[in-house]
């Protein structure tokens, strides 16, 4: 198999439209403005997967008071989304990429057939990708402070770029 680098650190994010756990179409780019953060995880209702979201859920207040909005990707259906959602009462919007084709253009593949690696992506308000860190194997699940920290950053170099410091995107 191939890995996929996919996009870069400091590359402007591909934009995408996938269904949420309601069906409704969710679209990166009518995020612009503020920071996004896409956690890819392997799959609904497995072990470490469950341990990462419920996590973050814990720490949701801790998420929120960042002001970026975190969404979840895996390639199971709208439906097991769903689900997984209600049975673990997670507040972060999840998003369904069942052919692969985010996890493909975001270089997120997993070593599991037709599955996205666990990987992070940090967005910035102008659309820039701040940080990126990816787990082919996917055994350990990311650590929140690193998540919120990798945030906060993506927000100072956001204000950064709209207060005149040039990037070559």
């Amino acid at each position: 198999m191939s890995w996929p680098v996919g996009i870069h650190v400091d590359e402007q994010a591909p934009d995408f439209t996938l269904k949420d756990g309601l069906g409704e179409d969710w679209r990166l780019a009518d995020r612009r403005g503020q920071v996004v953060v896409l956690l890819f995880y392997p799959g609904d209702e497995t072990p470490i997967c469950t341990r990462q979201l419920c996590s973050v859920r814990d720490r949701w207040t801790d998420y929120v008071a960042t002001g970026a909005e975190i969404v979840g990707i895996s390639t199971d259906t709208v439906e097991s989304h769903h689900k997984f959602s209600e049975n673990h009462q997670l507040p972060m919007t999840l998003l369904s990429d069942p052919y692969e084709k985010v996890t493909k253009l975001y270089g997120v593949r997993s070593w599991l057939r037709h599955r996205s690696a666990r990987a992070v992506i940090v967005i910035d308000a102008n659309g820039v990708i701040r940080y990126r860190k990816v787990e082919p194997l996917s055994l350990f699940r990311p650590k929140d402070n690193q998540v919120i920290e990798a945030i906060r950053m993506a927000q100072s170099d956001g204000a950064s770029v709209g207060a005149g410091r040039s990037v070559l995107l």
